[in-house]
This record gives structure tokens, C-alpha cells and sequence, in this order.
């Protein structure tokens, strides 16, 4: 057995575990609504605020996670200037231009929309059935301790926090972290013996995380692959959902002034309206389509995202790398003579 290089600990409260008990070393984080919220929160308001300023002036402690982090900063900007592109132009044209182009660009709008919210959505359908499948969470986030160099001569003990997965890397898989308190035999092993147990490895083994990690890190590859393909088709959908017909009553009579009670209770109202009909029509193709591709593309769609979902989660269900259950007695015939030598 592996013992961890330090006892993680798990803390329910991310707030309390960061703001106001900054912890001295890694630490494992729950996967739960409000950490993931606060962490998502973490890096999008740094990733336009301190990491540029510390990229900008060259600060030897601007590194690589920092780098990665700001590429919000350009699908952000990329994504607010895609949704403009018609709109801001609506007042260059005609009338009758203008209307066709305020059409365009506020569906185009809404399709920047859907996709950045079907993308994100759409891995739910890959993750939760991959830890109820395989009792395999392969979105456990963690916070990371680094202790950084002095930049100016007052400077001490800086220390900055990151965000990472347990097993976002492959071959790099966090596994310290998830072990249990190395006095504790029964603990220590908690997690791994949880798993071997949903995936037939049996009870009560005595290496558990040894015959855990070789299945954990297949489980993390295939559901990587499946969430990649899966997650575009569905973002592919939620674009093709944002340029039904349906949507152009909604953006002629909504309003966002929620002060006006009764206005703003009819813009939720058709919002839901419009959203069902335009996924009756993505589903049955627009009314004047008789056959052909515009009738039959969006169902196709929608079954091909749904299609390679499902052949991911069985793709991810059929794991290979689980240990041949070979007895002691398919090895030794204790009726036959031995020679040690």
C-alpha cells in the first residue's frame, strides 16, 4: 500500500475553509453547488483583475494556471462582441433592414447564449451517471497551496490559491488526496474501498487503492473523451434551438423593467411559451417544410447528441482494466509436491 504524502482533510464549507481559515497545504473540497459556484466565481473575477496586472508587469509569479484562467478574458469579450456584431449596426439601416438585422442578431444573441449554457449543462449528462455508474467522481475539485517568491524585498510568506480536479491529469492524479487519516485503517482507504465495491472488485481488500487506481484512471479518460463530444453536439442544439421562428415573439413583446410587475410577468410567461414551441419546431422542422433537410436536421441533431451521450456512458460503463478474479487455488495445486529452492 501507497501511503498519502499528507492527510488531506475535507472541508464542507469552502467560504470558511478560504476566507477565513486559509489552509496551509492542499485540501479536497466537496463537489457540491455552492464550492463549485464560489471557485467558478474565484477565477472568472481574477482572470480580469489580478492575473493580467501580475502577467502585465512581469511577475515571476505569474505562471501557467494563470495564463490558462485568463482565457475567459478572450471568450468573453469574443462572446459580447458576436451578440453586438447586428445589433450595434441597426441604426446604419432602413427601417426594413433593421428589423431583418435586429432578428438576426438578437437570435444570434440568444445562440451565444444557449451555447455557453448548453455546454456547461450537457457534461451533467456525462459526470453524474459516470459517478453513479462507476461510484467514480471525476469532477472532485481541490484548492492548491502555492507558496510564492518574495518580489520585493519587504515581501513575505505570499502564498496564492488554485483551483485544479483531482483527476484532471491522468497521469498526474491527486491521490494523496484521496486518502483517508493514515492512523485510521478503517479511514484510510475509505474512498477506494467504496469504489471497488460498486465495480464487483469485492469487500475488504487489503490494497483497494491499488486495485482501484488502474480502473480510476480509465474511467477518467473515457469520460473525458464522452464529455468532449457530447457537450459540443448539445451546445450544436442549443444554437439551432435559438434560431426558431418561436423566439421572434418573445423578443418583440419582453422587457426586462422587472419594476413593472405585470410586464415582466408576461416576459417569463413567453419565455416559457417560446421555448416550448421552438423545440416543437427544432424537433418537427419548421411548418413549411414539407421533407427534406430543413424538416428532418434539427431531430437529427437532437439524436445524434443524445446518441453519442448514451454510447459515451456505455463506453464508460464497459471498463477493462478491472483485475482478473484469479483464486489462490487456480494457482496452487496443494496436492502436488513443491520445491523451494
Amino acid at each position: 500500500m501507497i501511503l498519502p504524502v499528507q492527510e488531506s482533510r475535507i472541508n464542507s464549507s469552502f467560504g470558511r475553509s478560504v476566507k477565513k481559515e486559509a489552509p496551509e497545504h492542499d485540501m479536497l473540497l466537496e463537489n457540491n453547488f455552492s464550492n463549485r459556484a464560489m471557485i467558478s466565481l474565484d477565477k472568472f473575477t481574477k482572470a480580469f483583475t489580478i492575473y493580467p496586472a501580475r502577467g502585465l508587469k512581469g511577475s515571476i509569479n505569474s505562471d501557467f494556471y494563470e495564463f490558462l484562467t485568463m482565457g475567459t478574458v478572450p471568450y468573453v469579450i469574443g462572446s459580447l462582441t458576436l451578440m453586438s456584431v447586428f445589433n450595434s449596426a441597426n441604426k446604419f439601416f432602413n427601417v426594413a433592414e433593421s428589423s431583418k438585422a435586429s432578428k438576426i442578431g438578437k437570435k444570434m444573441a440568444l445562440g451565444v447564449l444557449f451555447y455557453g449554457i448548453m455546454k456547461e449543462l450537457s457534461k451533467k449528462l456525462i459526470n453524474t451517471p459516470t459517478k453513479w455508474i462507476t461510484g467514480v467522481d471525476t469532477q472532485i475539485p481541490y484548492i492548491k497551496v502555492n507558496h510564492q517568491l518574495p518580489e520585493n524585498a519587504e515581501d513575505t510568506d505570499l502564498t496564492s490559491f488554485e483551483y485544479h480536479k483531482v483527476g484532471e491529469s491522468v497521469e498526474f492524479t491527486r491521490w494523496d488526496l484521496l486518502y483517508g487519516n493514515p492512523k485510521d485503517k478503517k479511514a484510510l482507504n475509505k474512498k477506494f474501498d467504496r469504489i471497488a465495491k460498486k465495480n464487483g472488485l469485492g469487500e475488504n481488500l487489503n490494497d483497494s487503492d491499488q486495485e482501484v487506481k488502474p480502473l480510476y484512471k480509465e474511467i477518467l479518460v473515457k469520460s473525458t473523451l464522452a464529455r468532449s463530444f457530447s457537450s459540443y453536439l448539445w451546445a450544436a442544439t442549443g444554437v439551432a434551438l435559438a434560431f426558431q421562428k418561436p423566439w421572434e415573439e418573445f423578443f418583440n413583446a419582453a422587457t426586462l423593467k422587472f419594476w413593472k410587475t405585470d410586464e415582466f410577468k408576461h416576459t417569463i410567461e413567453l419565455l416559457g411559451k417560446s421555448l416550448k414551441n421552438s423545440l416543437k419546431e427544432l424537433y418537427n422542422g419548421p411548418h413549411n417544410a414539407k421533407t427534406g433537410f430543413n424538416k428532418h436536421s434539427g431531430k437529427a441533431l437532437i439524436y445524434t447528441a443524445a446518441a453519442v451521450t448514451l454510447l459515451g456512458l456505455l463506453n464508460i460503463a464497459n471498463v477493462s482494466k478491472k483485475p482478473a478474479k484469479v483464486q489462490e487455488k487456480d494457482v496452487m495445486d496443494k496436492n502436488k509436491e513443491s520445491v523451494v529452492g
